[in-house]
């Protein structure tokens, strides 16, 4: 009973989201609206996360079976994608690129941050 609390809980989120996006007119994704407004409500509230952990952990358990649709997508527009290799190719390349920059001036931003808040042990 737990596992389908958890599950109605985030797809009332992904609702709320997706009716948030188009109400707002908001350039945003109406799951991605709903997984910040469940991040913000379990911040807020740390109980709420012993009602989803179950349905977490079971679509987590299962991740791989919702790479499928991509991968029909990818094989139904195949000759698009070999028409556009060049731009995907550079855009996937510096999409990278820049990502793992942002994530290494994160990780350093976050150290120095917790390095000065730790008293010092000499």
């Amino acid at each position: 009973m737990q596992l389908i609390n958890g599950i109605t809980l985030l797809l009332i989120y992904q609702l709320a989201g997706e009716v948030s996006v188009r109400l707002l007119g908001l350039p945003v994704p109406g799951p991605v609206m709903g997984m910040v407004m469940l991040f913000i409500t379990l911040m807020i509230r740390g109980q709420m996360a012993k009602a989803v952990e179950p349905a977490c952990t079971a679509l987590l358990g299962h991740l791989s079976l919702l790479f499928v649709p991509a991968g029909v997508g990818l094989i139904v527009h195949f000759n698009r994608l070999g028409n556009e290799w060049l731009p995907i190719s550079v855009t996937l390349l510096l999409s990278t690129i820049i990502t793992m920059a942002v994530t290494a001036l994160v990780m350093q931003w976050v150290t120095r941050l917790t390095a000065r808040r730790e008293p010092n042990h000499d």
